[in-house]
């Protein structure tokens, strides 16, 4: 499995957001490209403990089964749900959507201090470990999405 906190996988990542335009049209899935960079900004900001959403009932009761597939080797399949806070219902500005996406993901260079929530909203209790894993696995599922 590829890592964020691996120097060349974590650009690997970030060469495939600079493939990104304006005009980069997803394969499912409603957003926007740039709705899509400020989307994937919102978990980052989870592991950073800069967000702090708090754990619904279904989560409490379905989320520690299902982050064995969370962290697994399987990609998300397309159009999977997403948590009502992390979705982006205004129109971002693309340059600044990527720059502050590209700055989230490089944080992850400095390896697992940067995760400072151990606690996922949805999945409950998740190492440092897991949350590299789940971060690589969302940035690539949302990249697939739009054809990088």
């Amino acid at each position: 499995m590829k890592s964020l906190y691996n120097t060349n996988s974590n650009q690997e990542i970030i060469d495939r957001i600079n493939q990104l335009s304006p005009h980069s049209l997803s394969h499912w899935g409603k957003m926007t490209v740039s709705q899509m960079m400020e989307h994937c900004q919102a978990p980052l900001k989870v592991a950073f403990g800069e967000l702090t959403i708090q754990q619904s009932l279904i989560g409490f009761l379905f989320g520690r089964m299902a982050k064995k597939k969370l962290v697994s080797d399987k990609p998300f399949d397309p159009n999977i749900p997403t948590a009502k806070e992390f979705i982006i219902t205004h129109e971002p500005d693309f340059d600044a959507a990527k720059k502050t996406l590209i700055e989230h993901v490089s944080r992850f260079q400095k390896g697992p201090s940067v995760i400072k929530n151990l606690k996922h909203p949805f999945f409950g209790p998740m190492t440092a470990e897991e949350w590299d894993i789940s971060q690589w696995k969302h940035l690539d599922h949302h990249l697939r999405q739009f054809g990088v």
